[in-house]
């Protein structure tokens, strides 16, 4: 049986009331009270209902944003980008942001992250989900605010989804080295399970395909997001097989790779054209400057805070999904 108000008055040490009023922020009650009974929320796993939300006398005009950066991972620089877009629009409408990093990648983590936000009563969730399938947000959430993911397009629960076109990114790649008379390209990519890998993978496929070029399987690499798997990928990669081209799908895997060529000294585009994902200042400080798909995180974030700023305070029930546009770099690398 799920704890009510009153188990968790009596855990704190407080009165019915003075929960309350902690919870709809409709009387002056100390920090350290506060603490004390959001701590017990979190323990006893109390969430006000709706009927409860809706008794209070205003909004918390606070957004949540969870997303997955390990303290290792650059994919940090993109989510950060994300988070400053989201930031710059929420403040403008004269919302807070409250974020949280998940460092783990465990789910039990990120539901307590969830569980946690819910104990601050926040008006909405921004989140980039680390599972592919979310329907415990079914549970945690049920109906009490609006959720917009970011970044991947997960399953399980009825949510607006704002994604770059990672799909189309990765088919503009492929197909430029195809232009480039290129016919063996390798791929690096992150772990697949999750949209974002898996659709930059279907646009390498794609684009070899309408290009009546055979897909081969051992031409890709599928590794762990993290600088280490990116250079041992590409050594792998290039000892076992002859190619020349290799687009690599994400940054931190490309930054792997970009060392390993460099130890070999390889001439870039001569003997392997390159292009990366996402776009850094590193990747104009390699020699030659890298080529990249470009992601619009910023412009991410924007509309990720646009769309729940519109489902907090308008009733539209029709979810929908939005895919920015990536745009190819081109520099010296291919």
């Amino acid at each position: 049986m799920r704890s009510g108000i009153k188990q968790v008055a009596e855990k704190a040490g407080v009165s019915i009331a003075t929960v309350s009023h902690v919870i709809n922020n409709t009387r002056f009650v100390s920090e350290e009270t506060k603490i004390k009974v959001f701590h017990v929320m979190k323990e006893l796993d109390y969430r006000p209902n709706s009927a409860a939300r809706s008794l209070r006398s205003q909004k918390s005009n606070t957004i949540g944003l969870i997303v997955p950066v390990l303290p290792s991972d650059t994919s940090n620089f993109f989510f950060m980008m994300v988070a400053q877009g989201i930031q710059s629009t929420l403040k403008r409408h004269g919302y807070h942001l409250l974020l949280s990093n998940n460092t783990t990648e465990e789910i039990e983590d990120e539901k307590e992250q969830i569980k946690l936000f819910n104990s601050k009563l926040i008006d909405g969730l921004i989140i980039a989900s680390i599972a592919e399938d979310v329907s415990y947000l079914n549970d945690i959430v049920a109906s009490d605010y609006p959720i917009v993911f970011i970044d991947r397009k997960p399953s399980g629960f009825s949510g607006d989804y704002v994604l770059a076109d990672g799909y189309g990114g990765s088919y503009e790649a492929v197909h430029t080295f195809i232009e480039k008379g290129h016919r063996r390209i390798g791929l690096i990519t992150g772990g697949l399970g999750i949209s974002t890998s898996n659709e930059r993978l279907e646009g390498y496929k794609k684009a070899l395909q309408d290009n009546g070029i055979p897909f081969d399987s051992s031409l890709i690499k599928v590794s762990e997001s993290n600088f280490e798997s990116g250079y041992e990928s590409a050594k792998s990669l290039l000892s076992e097989h002859s190619i020349s081209a290799l687009f690599v799908a994400n940054n931190v895997l490309t930054m792997g790779v970009m060392r390993y060529l460099q130890e070999r000294q390889m001439k870039i585009p001569d003997e392997l054209a390159v292009i990366g994902f996402d776009d850094y200042d590193w990747t104009q400080l390699t020699t030659p400057p890298l080529t990249v798909i470009r992601q619009p995180s910023f412009e991410i974030g924007e509309k990720a805070a646009e769309i729940m700023i519109n489902r907090i305070e308008k009733t539209d029930t029709n979810y929908k999904e939005y895919r920015l546009p990536t745009t190819l770099v081109m520099r010296g690398s291919c």
